[in-house]
């Protein structure tokens, strides 16, 4: 109907190179005639289902949103489509969702953990699709993940040359190696390179929510009644800190500086503005798909390990 080959309507639907000339000929027929080719003939055809499987812990998490964003951004420039699961922060969830997504016959698989279990480590072994894991470093395996290390270290300086002496940690769940652990490690060995170790002790966890920065905050408060200034693993926990700070402590926030990581809106929007520390979450996300298109098409040399760079964000200044 086109007046084109078989060949140039393949090349349009799979997104091939075609002149406008024919593209433009094929699309009036595609848009008069409603057609649309059938997937499962094309999957027995290439063998590629042409869906790549999400895996992420939750869906009200701020920089969760914004990797997803950066994975869609690929994905329909490739015509891909994503299968999206939601775990809820339950990581036997997360290797049911794997083994389903094998079973499924995906493409490939984009995995934002946040805890490796012995059982997710012996799976991604021999996942029977590829897989790239995003927000966390596990050696072996394609990843791409963020200086969680350096950034909580250079947060932590920052906050002592601001004259906070007398630090608090609220940390994340420390099994979490990426927000958690080192994010944590970071903190540590910047407090004992200023000669400030007893602060290591000044330490608890929580889970990323604002209720639970708020309940942690009072809990290192209580302990430690002296407290000039209070880091957290992530800016939700710290707007929970923040509004303890301000309504059950009764100090200010120049009293009690508080910061976080993740540069959310939710950090904007306080008063004073969070200082906190910006991720390339959409960057990571995007990495990823490419990462994973590079694996599917068999390159050779392609990257197993990307680390994303980071920096603070200091509204105040």
């Amino acid at each position: 109907m086109a007046g084109v080959s078989k060949a140039a309507v393949s090349r349009y639907l799979n997104n091939g190179y075609i002149s406008e000339e024919k593209r433009e000929l094929i699309r009036k027929v595609v848009e008069e005639t409603g057609y649309r080719p059938s997937v499962q003939a094309q999957t027995l055809r290439t063998r590629k289902t042409k869906m790549i499987g999400v895996i992420v812990p939750k869906i009200s998490s701020t920089s969760v949103a914004r990797v997803v964003e950066g994975i869609l951004s690929v994905l329909n420039e490739n015509g891909y489509q994503m299968l999206l699961a939601v775990a809820q922060s339950d990581p036997a969830k997360e290797l049911e969702y794997l083994k389903a997504f094998h079973s499924k016959q995906v493409d490939g698989v984009i995995l934002l953990a946040s805890i490796f279990t012995p059982e997710h480590k012996r799976m991604l072994k021999n996942p029977g699709v590829p897989v790239v894991i995003v927000g966390q470093h596990l050696p072996g395996h394609c990843v791409v993940f963020h200086d969680d290390y350096h950034a909580s270290y250079d947060l932590t300086r920052l906050l002592l040359e601001k004259g906070r002496k007398k630090l608090g940690y609220i940390s994340a769940d420390l099994r979490d190696q990426a927000a958690g652990a080192e994010r944590y490690r970071g903190f540590c060995d910047a407090v004992r390179d200023m000669d400030c170790k007893e602060l290591v002790e000044h330490f608890v966890t929580a889970p990323f929510t604002v209720s639970a920065g708020f309940e942690k905050a009072g809990e290192l408060l209580d302990t430690y009644p002296d407290l000039d200034g209070i880091i957290c693993a992530s800016d939700t926990i710290a707007v929970g800190a923040m509004q303890y700070v301000r309504d059950q402590a009764a100090k200010s926030p120049e009293q009690i500086l508080v910061a976080g990581h993740g540069d959310s809106e939710m950090a904007r929007m306080t008063y004073p503005p969070l200082i906190t520390v910006h991720y390339f979450y959409e960057k990571s996300g995007e990495t990823a798909v490419w990462m994973l298109m590079e694996l599917l098409e068999g390159k050779e040399g392609a990257a197993r390990e990307i680390k994303l760079g980071y920096y603070i964000v200091d509204r105040a200044c």
